[in-house]
């Protein structure tokens, strides 16, 4: 049948199960929206393409499935890249559409022209752009298995205009593609290995990162902890992938992990590392980092394997596959610890738990920031899923609010994209609506991308947006506070907007908090109420994030807020 690029992009979409696409028009894609109009496919508008992408990205984590966006060209295009970057450094499976001016023109400077594959090439996994509608379905098929086959990332579509207006034979059953398909199964002899450095370790120590979650690994990582009692850390991106009220759980290791997990990290004698790179923000200096341990590195991608920290046995392959393998042969080997060097082991940790909880003082009559992230938590007993933006906002929830499940933690983790939790949790809740949806944002952060309340407001999102309100752009100020001796140049963000007058002009409703005392029956009158929500939280102005451990400093060296050095 003879189908318009623009009709041949619908069915692809619908092939895919593309359910909704979040998106901002323009007149490059003009056909598209034209044929949007009488498609299923739901459209969310949004107000700024940075957003459009950011929710494509909530909606890909929470889901597992590739998030879709649409957008124009020229500065249509190129204000997607953040959040591309911000896909593309937590390997979050997204197909971003962008429009381009004819093919015609291509590289004439015409009229909203940019190179956005050019641009893009550095933060993409892989991006296209189509000069023929002849090549049009295949390359829409080829874009989604890049996506999400392997180490999962964001890939982009350029789509010239007069591609999307001309008709060709469309024939679904001629559409073919590469095969990128290559599945790494580790070989017996690694899980010899395996065994072998077990049954010789007696502090082993499992760290699970961003690859745990997106191989969707979590029960396989949970079950082999539990069985061998081996206790569990992991980074920003893990959290969620082993239950955090699990006592074998240490928290969160790295620059603000807890004292507990990074001394464990410490003097731990193996280390299993699952779907992890190595951040520098959780290693620390490299070279005291696990310093007394052998390592295994799990990973689907060969060039995270030592590119940051050397180990002693890389496996590479899917988290899911390689862990139910490691369960397997460690079950028909007999594997079995000793109770005496697993119960000390296991003694040790609490020891350090117990010397240096995490805690904080809520007294007096100013609001603990840490006091909101925890009432939240026993309010919804943590069935919540929790977006947030970057900053103490975004350490304090990791370190307070205990996540027991994967894919309720939505953050951007290595690009700390300011302005991402807003759009992201639109997304997560256009994806499973009847789930209660948090922002946990800083008031710094959120004014990014506030003009997104009002596509919360338009579609009746309900998302809720807890504002820990300090009048700074805290975590800077904290390194202005710790080691520029207060000199708080330009992080006062005390002039801004009365938050709760703004939500209301956007049609929202708009709650307040000052008083400890008011803390409870706000967040208790925004959950309930079934409207997007802005409660704002006038939290403490110089609050810090502890532990912290300083830049170039071993992960054993933590600072506390006595600025007392523990190690």
């Amino acid at each position: 049948m003879k189908l318009k690029g623009s009709q041949i992009l619908l069915k692809m979409l619908e092939e895919e199960k593309v359910d909704i696409i979040f998106g901002y028009p323009g007149g490059s894609v003009l056909d598209i929206y034209d044929q949007l109009y009488k498609s299923n496919i739901k459209h969310i508008l949004v107000r700024h393409e940075q957003g459009a992408v950011h929710a494509a990205d909530g909606y890909a984590r929470a889901t597992g499935k590739v998030g879709v966006c649409l957008v124009t060209s020229g500065p249509g295009a190129t204000n997607t890249v953040t959040g591309i970057a911000t896909a593309n450094m937590d390997s979050i499976p997204i197909v971003v559409f962008t429009g381009q001016v004819p093919t015609a023109l291509i590289g004439n400077d015409a009229f909203q022209e940019s190179d956005i594959t050019g641009i893009t090439r550095p933060c993409t996994k892989h991006n296209f752009l189509v000069r023929s509608v002849e090549e049009l379905a295949s390359t829409i098929k080829e874009a989604f298995h890049i996506a999400r086959s392997g180490r999962p990332g964001p890939v982009l579509v350029d789509l010239p205009k007069n591609v999307m207006a001309t008709e060709t034979d469309y024939d679904p059953a001629s559409i073919k593609i590469r095969n990128y398909d290559i599945f790494h199964k580790p070989a017996p002899k690694k899980m010899a290995q395996v065994l072998e450095m077990l049954t010789q370790a007696k502090k082993p120590l499992i760290m699970t990162g961003g690859g745990v979650i997106l191989g969707k690994a979590a029960a396989e990582l949970t079950e082999l902890a539990r069985l061998y009692q081996i206790p569990v850390t992991g980074t920003l991106m893990g959290l969620g992938s082993f239950p955090g009220t699990d006592p074998l759980w240490l928290g969160m290791l790295g620059m603000h992990g807890t004292f507990y997990a990074n001394m464990a990290v410490s003097h731990c004698d193996l280390l299993i590392a699952v779907g992890v790179r190595f951040d520098d923000r959780v290693t620390g200096t490299i070279e005291t980092f696990a310093a007394n341990a052998k390592i295994i590195q799990i990973d689907i991608d060969p060039s995270s394997i030592n590119r940051n920290v050397v180990v002693e046995l890389p496996i590479i392959g899917d988290t899911k596959a390689t862990l139910r393998d490691m369960i397997k042969f460690l079950a028909e080997h007999n594997y079995t610890p000793l109770p005496t060097e697993r119960s000390e082991w296991l003694k040790q940790t609490a020891e350090w738990r117990e010397k240096v909880p995490l805690t904080y003082c809520q007294n007096g009559q100013v609001i603990k920031p840490q006091y909101v992230i925890e009432t939240l938590r026993k309010l919804t007993k943590g069935n919540v899923i929790v977006t947030t933006e970057v900053g103490q906002n975004q350490m304090w929830t990791a370190q307070f609010f205990q996540f027991d499940k994967p894919n309720t933690f939505i953050t951007s983790g290595g690009l700390g994209t300011m302005g991402y939790g807003l759009p992201a949790a639109i997304g997560v809740k256009c994806a499973f609506p009847d789930k209660q949806v948090v922002d946990i944002a800083g008031d710094g952060s959120i004014q990014m991308n506030i003009q997104e309340l009002a596509t919360a407001a338009q579609y009746n999102i309900s998302v809720k947006i807890v504002l820990l309100n300090n009048g700074y752009l805290g975590m800077v100020r904290q390194w202005q506070e710790l080691f520029y001796e207060k000199r708080y140049s330009h992080t006062d963000m005390s002039y801004a907007p009365d938050f709760v007058k703004l939500a209301e002009a956007y049609g929202i409703v708009g709650l307040r908090a000052i008083k400890p005392g008011e803390v409870e029956p706000v967040l208790q009158k925004g959950l309930s109420i079934d409207k997007p929500v802005l409660m704002d939280f006038q939290v403490s102005r110089e609050e810090c994030v502890y532990p912290m451990v300083r830049p170039g400093e071993s992960i054993s060296e933590m600072e506390l807020g006595t600025r007392e050095m523990i190690n």
